[in-house]
This record gives C-alpha cells, sequence and structure tokens, in this order.
C-alpha cells in the first residue's frame, strides 16, 4: 500500500518494511539511539541547568528578574523557529551535514553566552543556541523515521522519551548542586561541555540515512503528488496534534506543580522535588512498558489507550477541585495523567512521521514547533486564578487532553474502497 492509500484509509503503512536501509548503515543501533536520545536531551538540560541561578545572574549582570528570564524565552523560541529551518533543511541536504552544522554553531553560541558580558548579549546568544541545537531534536526524530517504522520505530520514539523524561528532572537538580561551586557562569560552561559532545557524538556515530538516492525519489514523488508529501494528510495532522496536545497537558502541569504542592498542599522544596521525581519515574515506566509493548502490541491501540487515560484522569482532577476534595488527592490523578502519556508520545511521534516518510524532516519540524508552541501557550494559563486553586490547571488539562482525544479520533483507519499503488 502506498502512502497515497494510507491519506486515503486512515492506515498507517510499514512505509520502510520493504526498502533497504542506506549503504553502510546498520539501522538503529543502540549506539545510534543512545546518541539520539542525547540530542533530545540537550534543549531540556539547556533549558532547565541554570534556573537555580536566576537570582545570581540579577546581580551579577546588573539586569532584572525579567531580563534575566527573556534568556531562558529566546532558548525557546529559539528551538521552535530552529526545528523549522533545520528540518525542511535535512529533508533537501541529507540528515548530517545539517545536523553538523548546527552542533558547531551551537558550540559556539554556547561559548559566547558563557562568557557574555551583557544581559542583552546573553539573550542574543541563547537564541542562537536554541536555534541551532533544535537540529539535533528535529533531525533525530527524521533519522528514525528513516531507519524504522511501525513497532520498531515506536520502540525507538518510546526509549527517547525515557531520556526527556528524566532529563527535566535531572536538570534543575544538577543545577542547583553546580550554582554555588561554579557560579551560574560556570553552568553555562557544563551547556558548553554538553554541546561539545554533542558535535563529537554525531561526527563519530551519526551516518547519512537520507541518501542522495532517497532525497531524488522523495524529489520525484513529491512532483508526482503535490508539495505536502503526506504533510496535509488527516493521518499525519491527527497524530501530530495528539502528540503537541498531550505534551500540553504535562507543559501545564510542569508549570503549575511549584504552586500546587508548595502553596496549595503545604509541602517543602524537598519534599516537592520528591513528587515530582515520582511523576517523572512514571512516564519514565510506562514509557519503558510501551517499548516493550510494541514489539508485540497494535501501537495505535496502545496510542489510544494512553490519551483515553490521560483524559480520564484530568476529569477526575477537574471534579476533585470542583466538587471542594481535600487538596492530598490532587497528586493522585496528576501522576495518572503524566505517567499515562509514557503511552502517548513515542507513539504519536512513530505513526505521525510514518504518514510523512519522504518528508521526515519537515514532519519532525511541524511536529516539534507545534510542541513548543503549544508549551509556551500553556503555561501562563495555569496561573491566571492566582497561587491558592488548581481551577486553571484542571481546565485547562481537560481541554488540551480533550483535543489530543478529537485528534487522535479523527486519525481512526477508514475503510479502503480503491487501491491505489506507488
Amino acid at each position: 500500500m502506498s502512502s497515497s492509500t494510507a491519506t486515503e484509509t486512515g492506515h498507517v503503512p510499514d512505509v520502510h518494511a520493504d526498502r533497504p536501509l542506506p549503504s553502510g548503515h546498520k539501522g538503529i543501533t543502540s549506539g545510534l539511539l543512545v546518541v539520539l536520545a542525547l540530542l533530545s536531551a540537550l534543549a531540556p538540560f539547556a533549558t532547565d541547568l541554570y534556573l537555580p541561578a536566576f537570582p545570581l545572574m540579577t546581580g551579577d549582570l546588573s539586569t532584572t528578574a525579567t531580563s534575566v528570564q527573556l534568556t531562558l524565552t529566546a532558548f525557546l523560541v529559539g528551538i521552535a523557529v530552529g526545528q523549522l529551518i533545520f528540518g525542511p533543511l535535512s529533508d533537501r541536504f541529507g540528515r548530517v551535514r545539517p545536523l553538523i552544522i548546527g552542533a558547531l554553531l551551537c558550540v559556539v553560541a554556547s561559548a559566547v553566552a558563557a562568557v557574555a558580558p551583557t544581559v542583552g548579549i546573553l539573550i542574543a546568544a541563547r537564541f542562537v543556541q536554541g536555534l541551532t541545537g533544535a537540529a539535533g531534536m528535529v533531525i533525530g526524530r527524521a533519522i528514525i523515521s528513516d531507519l524504522s517504522s511501525g513497532k520498531a520505530a515506536a520502540q525507538a520514539f518510546s526509549l527517547m522519551m525515557i531520556v526527556g523524561g528524566v532529563a527535566p528532572v535531572i536538570a534543575p537538580l544538577v543545577g542547583s548542586l553546580l550554582v554555588e561551586p561554579l557560579g551560574w557562569r560556570g553552568i553555562l560552561w557544563v551547556v558548553f561541555g554538553l554541546a561539545t559532545l554533542m558535535l563529537v557524538a554525531v561526527a563519530v556515530v551519526v551516518r547519512e540515512s537520507h541518501t542522495p538516492e532517497r532525497r531524488t525519489a522523495a524529489a520525484a514523488h513529491t512532483a508526482a503528488h503535490g508539495k505536502s508529501s503526506g504533510l496535509l494528510s488527516r493521518v499525519y495532522l491527527s497524530n501530530t496534534l495528539a502528540f503537541a496536545f498531550a505534551f500540553a497537558v504535562m507543559m501545564a502541569y510542569i508549570s503549575a506543580s511549584p504552586f500546587v504542592y508548595q502553596v496549595m498542599i503545604g509541602l517543602s522544596a524537598t519534599q516537592y522535588g520528591l513528587l515530582f521525581g515520582a511523576n517523572a519515574v512514571g512516564l519514565v515506566a510506562v514509557s519503558a512498558l510501551s517499548a516493550k509493548l510494541a514489539a508485540t502490541h497494535n501501537v495505535r491501540r496502545m496510542l489510544g489507550l494512553g490519551i483515553v487515560l490521560v483524559f480520564a484522569a484530568t476529569i477526575a482532577l477537574l471534579l476533585l477541585v470542583v466538587l471542594g476534595a481535600p487538596v492530598g488527592w490532587l497528586p493522585v490523578p496528576i501522576f495518572v495523567a503524566v505517567a499515562s502519556l509514557g503511552l502517548v508520545l513515542g507513539n504519536a511521534t512513530a505513526l505521525a512521521l510514518a504518514a510523512v516518510p519522504r518528508a521526515a524532516g519537515t514532519g519532525s519540524a511541524v511536529l516539534g514547533a507545534l510542541q513548543f508552541a503549544l508549551a509556551a501557550a500553556v503555561s501562563p494559563l495555569v496561573s491566571i486564578g492566582g497561587e491558592d486553586t488548581a481551577l486553571p490547571l484542571a481546565i485547562v488539562m481537560v481541554t488540551v487532553a480533550a483535543i489530543a482525544l478529537v485528534a487522535f479520533l479523527v486519525a481512526a483507519p477508514r475503510r479502503a474502497h480503491t487501491t491505489v499503488t506507488a
């Protein structure tokens, strides 16, 4: 079945099953998967590692807290824009060259950030750092799509989500331990070291997966069937929306968690860290389970189960808040919602990119950019009602979970009435 049939029927074809691997390529080896996972972890480390140093930065740079916060905003904007740049470039010129260029520029930007004499230069350097560091995230997903599909891709993406779940938890903790002995510049030098490690790992381990032959074939197919290469198909758009809005559930929780756990429930900073870590452990455990089950279970059904569990958990959270239940109950549905995302994020990514095999870089870029755009949008919404209510959080989580569920249902397979050959 061709991708044209897939678009009509809603079925996701095993697009790479009968295609040989690029010459000299061994597929997704353990070493390659580790490197790609590290590429995806660079952003959360670069985002969260220096957060504990914000007060120091305000004094050292003789600036305001708002200006220091802009260094984080600039980085996140850079990530969103960078994915839209490097994804299409990797479809046109192959994966390795844009990845090397992005990693090299990220190293340079990281060095500039570490020595920045003013907050203005730091903001600019952080934007470029996010812009170029995005290459690893977007191209890493595209490489997995080049080399696998179906269950194998779902396994690989779920394993990458394990790293993505751990990194946001480890980074602030490590940053809090390093800020006193190293200072904020020392922490940014650690980010420079991670970017350098990324560059070396890419140069040593990553091999071209989108060969000239594949690029030529993709260009010919695009010319014959339209420029979208499946990017406007119901399957791709629905699974991409399901992924992005499901991820927004987690970002809403992360943004509101300090207020819910510390202000409302009254936990100490240590207790908050432990509970935050427990939710991350739940996400990691379910992601690992999803990767294991992908070998024997239907990927779409696992995705559906995960989204239903997330939606049910957010409904339970909303009911607890509206009915005035003791605040000590709130962490329970939050844990279920966050852990259930382990069945959603990797599987939705696999299904979305399987629908655009000839434009995996661009497909990965749109998915990633939408992910960060929604994350930025929901973060301020959860605090609209102040620090003493969880109602805005519950409403936002239910809303984005419902949209993810609707997007999943829209992608439901339809019976084919005709067969379209490749």
